[in-house]
């Protein structure tokens, strides 16, 4: 009520200010507009465009204090619906009150904080809030227009080289070959996640309270649940090297494979401690989720388990076909960013010896793609990909990132960029960590999670490539975590903003010119029957460069 006493104060008092602002307006109109006549009882024309360019300049200097209120009442009101609710979600958890010391200190352990986690609701992707309006539309259309003039740099140079229009897409060919081999793969990954985590599950929590040996019944699901896990991590890899599948093949494996381990851990996550925290005396039947929702989570655009999610009253199939044209447009940015800027710059890599000029020249030759690659992939990925998806399932919570871009901080950073990754980060990782041993340990939770996030990415890469070459791990690692705390969120002021993306672009540049040489050296310079140390030398550091 306190609150509600405020808004209308507050509302009274804009009412009163918006009458006395139309009271100085309409006098300063009728004082404006007393049209000085001259002698003869025409108008003065001179007079009327000076007080018509006076108006004008009134008009413009009233309008950021318009602004500025408009603003400021939207956020008074956005923080009196953020304060409501956190009423009403922070009412429930006075309901354990009321139970029993014995079972509100058994479902303590049990439950373990997961139902404290992610709260999903309908809202739509940034961007597409965005692009309804037409300033920030044009920086889209200005993207468009950069992959015409490639196509068209490539189309008169290919014809001026070759004399005739060169359409084929060599490199497209090859990244994504054997498809024979990445089809198999995948169903065979998604058919064990979609039976075995979800019947081991259900074997162990139906006759759990009813066996009179639940540590060992525990012990043996535990078991085959990380044998699982364990399987599914190192199947696809085994195939992906065996199979020498190119890179954008096994970028598809991999990322497939991290993804549907990573969904199967939310679903035993999520649903152990429901169990556990189950009272027998009070149901003869355990309430497991049903298959469908179990089906429905693999393909929904979330890695946090949930039984309903907030859904769409229809479908747009209009949205789903421009979403998978954008990814298939992305596709083809990414082939002549390549074609016109990488390939150029790395193909006469051999003929050149490694110096400090040349190297740094190189770095800075990659930042353009490099940073073209990274908007193209969080536009492809992030935007369109996953709203594809969200829209034919109706998945109702399209907030797959946020801001980022308006980071003046690299905390803030990893929390917006990805949020569908950090969401599982935070409540498997980071919060578990601290559940287990307390919450004291907040740095070292916060290192921990950083530690299995450059792991995985390091690992995708050296997958994918076919090599290790540590510059994402290290860079992640090192001036990630010490950016991460030397830039916190205490830095508000818009340079920060400017030195976040300055790193960010460098940062970009180094990745793609470091693994761009490693992967040309090892195309150059090959290795008869290569060991397993062969894998983890750099092979640019010992390539012979030839004149």
């Amino acid at each position: 009520m306190v609150g509600e006493d405020n808004i209308s104060v507050r509302n009274r008092r804009s009412a009163n200010s918006t009458a006395e602002g139309k009271d100085n307006v309409s006098r300063r109109l009728e004082g404006n507009w007393s049209f000085s006549k001259s002698s003869n009882g025409w108008v003065d024309v001179d007079h009327v465009v000076s007080r018509k360019r006076q108006l004008l300049a009134e008009a413009e200097h009233l309008k950021p204090a318009f602004m500025k209120g408009i603003d400021s009442h939207f956020k008074e009101f956005i923080d009196g619906l953020v304060s409501k609710s956190t009423l009403l979600e922070s009412a429930p958890s006075a309901l354990p009150a009321t139970c029993s010391e014995k079972d509100s200190s058994e479902t303590k352990d049990a439950r373990a904080h997961s139902e404290h986690g992610k709260v999903f609701v309908s809202r739509k992707s940034l961007l597409d809030e965005l692009f309804e309006v037409d300033h920030i539309r044009t920086i889209y259309h200005m993207f468009i227009a950069i992959l015409i003039l490639f196509i068209l740099s490539t189309l008169v140079i290919d014809f001026i080289d070759e004399g005739r229009l060169v359409l084929e897409f060599d490199l497209l060919v090859y990244s994504f070959g054997k498809f024979s081999v990445v089809a198999p793969t995948w169903l065979c990954m998604f058919s064990s996640t979609l039976a075995v985590p979800y019947g081991l599950f259900c074997w162990w929590a139906q006759g759990y309270h009813n066996s009179s040996h639940k540590t060992v019944r525990s012990l043996f699901f535990q078991t085959f649940i990380v044998l699982f896990q364990l399987g599914l991590g190192l199947g696809p890899t085994c195939v992906a090297v065996a199979y020498g599948l190119p890179p954008a093949s096994r970028f598809i494996v991999i990322l497939e494979q991290v993804r549907m381990v990573m969904k199967a851990h939310s679903f035993i996550r999520e649903n152990v401690p429901r169990i556990l925290s189950t009272s027998p005396q009070k149901t003869n039947s355990v309430q497991v989720p049903r298959f469908s929702q179990y089906v429905y989570f693999l393909f929904a655009p979330t890695l946090i388990y949930r039984d309903e999610y907030p859904r769409t009253p229809t479908r747009r199939w209009s949205y789903v076909a421009i979403s998978f044209a954008q990814v298939l447009g992305s596709l083809f940015y990414t082939y002549y960013i390549f074609m016109r800027l990488c390939i150029p710059t790395y193909r006469n890599y051999i003929r050149e010896p490694i110096n400090s000029r040349g190297l740094v020249l190189c770095i800075f030759n990659s930042i353009l793609p490099g940073v073209l690659i990274l908007f193209v992939s969080f536009f492809s990925f992030l935007h369109c990909w996953l709203n594809a998806f969200a829209e034919m399932l109706r998945f109702g919570d399209r907030m797959f990132y946020k801001d980022w871009w308006n980071s003046t901080s690299y905390a803030n950073y990893y929390r917006t960029w990805n949020v569908v990754v950090h969401d599982w980060l935070y409540c498997y990782v980071y919060r578990d960590f601290l559940w287990f041993f307390g919450k004291k340990f907040k740095s070292a939770a916060m290192l921990f999670a950083f530690t299995v996030s450059a792991t995985v990415h390091e690992y995708v890469l050296g997958v994918a490539f076919g090599f290790f070459y540590p510059v994402m791990f290290c860079l992640f690692m090192c001036f990630g975590m010490v950016f991460n705390f030397l830039i916190n969120d205490q830095r508000k002021s818009s340079i920060w903003n400017v030195i976040m993306w300055t790193s960010l672009f460098l940062g970009h540049g180094i990745i793609l010119c470091l693994y761009s040489q490693e992967w040309y050296a090892r195309q150059y310079c090959p290795v008869k029957n290569p060991t397993f140390m062969d894998y983890l030398k750099p092979r640019s550091w010992t390539c012979p460069h030839k004149s």
